[in-house]
């Protein structure tokens, strides 16, 4: 925790120094920081720092500028989402890294890649990326990050519910922007169109992801709890069960949460293919409180039950 800590300190005095002298914004600032550090110009006096103590530090400092811009499209995933999404990413391709395999990941709405991060450093060198977004300073944010922590991390700055050059993915994981797509003429191509009205940009973004994953391959989404009690479900849930299969709805604990609205859910699909099959019964569960270790080792306890059962991983 002190090395973490010396490091935002390192980071944050750079990058109000930096903000203050050239006028901009204390994010922008971070990435002044950032860019410097990587640049050889200006390094934290602290030996050996470790993939996730970068980015821990690099998250506390993002995360201060963000409440200081307050802006809707900053917001950061915490870590303790990261890190369930990613043991479930384990989960599903346990095969796959105990054969030393190399998959490929897709987060389609990266943001500063917190996320993606989070999860590439938790499973190791198993785990090559790609990152979509539309705002110019949190991808390079994300850049930053990722090459700090020599994570392999491929971004495209661009709207990812447009027509993207990206080779299909073994997975694609993405905590869901929320909220009505305002460009109507993109979103008129997809079969998730609201008939009246905006679509939800949520819906739109598994759509998308369905078409940029491989056949059989797995998506991991944080979504709202009051997905499919929308006016606009019954089209989502259309799509869902034409081109996938249900894997897993896993709610997550509402203390997460600033507002119970707020709250989401772990939703796990697989993208149907000709030699697979649904799996014999859709994992459903609830996540305890985080800080409950003894109830949290049942819930995983369950979670690894319900995979043996399903003799499909």
């Amino acid at each position: 925790m002190e090395t973490i800590e010396k490091l935002f300190s390192f980071i944050d005095e750079y990058s109000e120094e930096v903000a203050k002298e050239h006028n901009i914004t204390y994010l922008e600032g971070v990435l002044e920081t950032l860019n410097t550090w990587l640049d050889g110009d200006r390094k934290p006096s602290i030996n050996e720092l470790s993939k996730e103590e970068i980015r821990k530090a690099i998250q506390l400092a993002i995360l201060k500028g963000m409440r200081k811009s307050a802006q809707p499209n900053h917001q950061m995933t915490p870590d303790s989402l990261g890190l369930l999404l990613g043991y479930f990413v384990e989960q599903f391709y346990e095969k796959e890294f105990k054969s030393d395999e190399k998959i490929t990941v897709l987060d389609p709405a990266i943001g500063t890649g917190n996320l993606l991060l989070t999860v590439m450093n938790l499973v190791g060198d198993k785990i090559e990326g790609t990152g979509v977004e539309i705002d110019d300073l949190l991808i390079q944010l994300a850049a930053a990050s990722g090459e700090l922590e020599k994570q392999p991390i491929s971004l495209y700055c661009q709207d990812a519910l447009e027509n993207l050059l990206i080779d299909p993915v073994d997975a694609v994981i993405c905590d869901l922007p929320v909220g009505y797509y305002p460009n109507d003429e993109v979103a008129k191509q997809y079969e998730v169109k609201s008939s009246e009205g905006m679509t939800y940009a949520h819906h739109l973004f598994i759509e998308q992801s369905l078409k940029y994953v491989k056949d059989g391959g797995y998506l991991f989404f944080l979504v709202p709890d009051h997905i499919f009690e929308s006016e606009q479900s019954s089209i989502l849930n259309k799509l869902i069960t034409s081109k996938a299969w249900i894997q897993a709805v896993v709610q997550l604990p509402e203390e997460l949460f600033s507002n119970k609205a707020h709250a989401k859910s772990l939703f796990i699909l697989q993208k149907k293919n000709d030699t697979g099959e649904a799996v014999k019964e859709v994992l459903l569960a609830r996540v305890p409180n985080m800080k409950n270790i003894k109830a949290l080792e049942l819930f995983f306890a369950k979670v690894r039950k319900w995979k043996k059962e399903q003799k499909k991983f």
